[in-house]
């Protein structure tokens, strides 16, 4: 059955031994963060966070590291809580098959119980905010639902746009929000700013886990990040319009801000594991508050990886490359892109012809997304498994020479919070072909490949069922 809530998710989490609730009372900071930031080291079947003790507020519910571990992840998805990264991916890529589902319109959200309006809007009053890094700006909303519409199109689905963006809270009534332009939020704020007008905008807190995933998948422009959660949950996923600007809420979240749309803003601790400076952002006015009674405000740890946002922009950032990729070259195999939201993309593919794995790789750089965010591209042969690194560095180590098989490309765009950028948002990007060259290209020694032995596999399975059975 798929979640409908934050609440209901974060049920099923506890029942399956993934939810640690906090029980002792804990100071807002660094407590909180620094729990956030320790838990993905307990591994891939990390548990999810639970605080509702909390020293200066009387009433305050925070989870944290709900998306943090690949249990937790799969989980979200419906799938054993044991299911594999490989798997995972795998998994999304089928779905995504079933796209577009269609979203629900339902009645009686559960965000309608509570308001605030006009003048009498105090976010403070609604969330217990807390920052995240010792080193930041302000306090942050890091996990919400930014719900947008294309100003010049305003009824077409498609170019609706659900997606996580860092917003600074700047006071009881303002928020700063930073927008990348490769992201659809900033071609609709831009069209808004060239027509004179507002925007209006949504902010879903505390959302269903898959509303969460789709919200950070780099999507193209004209898909609806509802429909691809119909297809994610197997069910059509529920929504409302929001009471003020009517735009497509999801029916379950905890609180939802609406708005309408420059000034400094930050530093924050990032997910590329560094500080951002600051910098002039879109500022949005809350009109209305809308919020559950007794609301859990969902909160995200961001900095060195892995932390949960690592894990949240993972299978979701594979699955449309190797989707957008095999249309063009449907001899790719596997695509990586679970490092720092697709930094560094890591594909196998079978080639045509020599030159072909370079092909590929300027392909991902190409893609929406890796126009905006790839910077390193690592093609492997076949039957390397990309998300096996082992493997991935074995290539590296016998197949690439530097002499033919490192592709730099200057002044590419890249996301200004790239802190290897010079100029931010700008940067030189890397192809390493790391594949068994093919005709015509005939350099290198690669005539006696070692093979699996046939009885490999059977081994495998018996030594798998030995192991158990101790």
């Amino acid at each position: 059955m798929a979640y409908d809530d934050l609440r209901s998710f974060l049920e099923v989490l506890d029942r399956e031994g993934q939810l640690l609730r906090i029980t002792e009372e804990v100071r807002p900071e660094p407590d909180i963060a620094a729990a956030a930031n320790a838990a993905p080291r307990l591994g891939d079947a990390a548990p999810a966070l639970y605080f509702d003790n909390i020293s200066g507020f009387t009433d305050a519910r925070i989870a944290m590291n709900v998306h943090g571990s690949w249990a937790n992840h799969a989980l979200a998805l419906e799938l054993p809580k044991e299911t594999g990264t490989k798997q995972q991916v795998e998994e999304f890529i089928r779905r995504w098959a079933e796209f577009p589902v269609r979203p629900e319109w339902r009645e009686h959200p559960l965000w309608a119980e509570n308001t605030q309006d006009g003048d009498d809007v105090d976010i403070f009053e609604v969330l217990p905010l807390i920052r995240l890094n010792d080193g930041d700006g302000g306090f942050y909303i890091d996990k919400a639902a930014v719900v947008s519409k294309d100003p010049e199109d305003p009824e077409n689905s498609g170019k609706q746009n659900v997606g996580i963006y860092r917003i600074e809270v700047k006071g009881k009534r303002r928020l700063a929000l930073q927008p990348v332009p490769v992201h659809d939020i900033a071609q609709h704020l831009r069209k808004a700013e060239e027509s004179g007008e507002d925007l209006p905008i949504a902010i879903a807190v505390g959302n269903d886990p898959v509303i969460s995933i789709v919200a950070s998948t780099p999507m193209r422009y004209d898909e609806n990040e509802y429909e691809l959660a119909g297809a994610l949950r197997g069910a059509p996923a529920p929504i409302a319009p929001a009471p003020l600007t009517g735009l497509p809420v999801p029916w379950g979240s905890e609180v939802v801000i609406e708005g309408r749309k420059r000034e400094v803003e930050g530093p924050f601790g990032e997910f590329t594991g560094h500080y951002s400076g600051g910098r002039s952002m879109p500022v949005i006015r809350i009109d209305k508050i809308s919020y559950r009674s007794n609301p859990v405000f969902e909160h995200l740890y961001l900095g060195m990886p892995w932390t949960e946002i690592d894990y949240l922009m993972a299978a979701n950032t594979c699955a449309p490359l190797y989707e957008q990729l095999t249309k063009d070259f449907p001899e790719v195999q596997a695509v990586n892109a679970t490092y720092t939201h697709g930094l560094v993309v890591i594909v196998s593919t079978r080639k045509r012809y020599g030159g072909f794995a370079k092909a590929v790789g300027m392909r991902v750089l190409t893609t929406p997304h890796g126009m905006g965010y790839a910077a390193t591209v690592i093609v492997v042969d076949e039957d390397v498994d990309p998300f096996n690194l082992p493997q991935v560095m074995w290539a590296l180590s016998t197949k690439m020479n530097p002499a033919g098989d490192l592709i730099t490309i200057p002044n590419l765009s890249v996301m200004e919070l790239g802190p290897q950028a010079d100029t931010p948002g700008i940067v030189d990007k890397l192809i390493i072909d790391a594949t068994t060259p093919v005709r015509p290209d005939h350099r290198g020694n690669y005539g006696n490949p070692v093979q699996d032995l046939p009885e490999m596999g059977e081994w495998l399975s018996r030594l798998r069922q030995l192991a158990a059975e101790r």
